[in-house]
């Protein structure tokens, strides 16, 4: 097997554009709340957001000798999406590298593992995704692999996948997945914005509720949430 692939389709400009449009909460949600990387992988800048196609790597624990070919090898517009092996002992990116990112024209970065300069990073309009910050430099002489299926931040990524990341974190949705998850966005978009209108005018009950508290025996078949509210003494009817 090749070390570095470059054979892999990338989700369209429409697709990709699409999903800018929605919060990575939206489209987690749309996509049967899988593929969101675990929250300790963290955005390094406020109001950061990012989305594209994920270019895989595979690093050896505290090398990053294939990053610095990915920032060659991947095309304009790519999240690079780095398997650091969750290891923090020594970062693999900094603000030098950062920079070579954006200059190439890629998206952002996804890490997990370590990275540094974490003051310059945070100033910075650049997207960077980590799990950790740590002082050190790494070595720059152990192979791994490019354009291959990786695993991060307990998410499995394949070379290709849509990227897409704000605040609250990072998600994952897998490129043959992208079309049914952008149509399950509109429509829960659709249905929070019911249900401010419904909050805005007093309606503070969710319709699903009573049912559902019954199902899993909270509240007696008998009984009704209008009688257990009126027992309370709330007035939310």
């Amino acid at each position: 097997m090749t070390m570095i692939n470059s054979h892999f389709q990338r989700p369209s400009a429409a697709q990709i554009n699409a999903a800018k449009t929605f919060a990575a909460s939206i489209l987690a949600d749309a996509a049967g709340r899988r593929g969101a990387m675990d929250g300790r992988i963290q955005p390094l800048a406020s109001q950061i957001q990012l989305c594209g196609p994920a270019f895989t790597v595979e690093v050896r624990p505290g090398d990053n000798l294939m990053i610095h070919a990915a920032l060659v090898l991947a095309r304009p517009g790519d999240v690079l999406v780095v398997d650091g092996q969750a290891d923090t002992h020594a970062a693999l990116m900094g603000e030098l590298m950062c920079k070579h990112a954006m200059a190439a024209g890629l998206a952002g970065v996804v890490l997990d593992g370590a990275i540094r300069d974490r003051g310059e990073l945070r100033e910075g309009i650049f997207p960077v995704y980590a799990c950790a910050s740590n002082p050190n430099g790494p070595t720059k002489n152990l192979p791994g692999r490019i354009g291959h299926p990786i695993s991060v931040g307990g998410v499995n990524v394949n070379p290709g996948d849509l990227v897409c990341a704000d605040q609250d974190g990072v998600l994952v949705i897998p490129r043959h997945d992208i079309d049914t998850v952008l149509i399950g966005a509109q429509k829960k978009v659709q249905i929070e914005q019911k249900r401010r209108d419904d909050i805005a005018n007093g309606d503070l009950i969710y319709s699903w509720l009573e049912q559902t508290l019954k199902d899993v025996g909270a509240v007696p078949k008998d009984r009704t949430l209008t009688s257990l509210i009126a027992e309370f003494g709330v007035d939310n009817i």
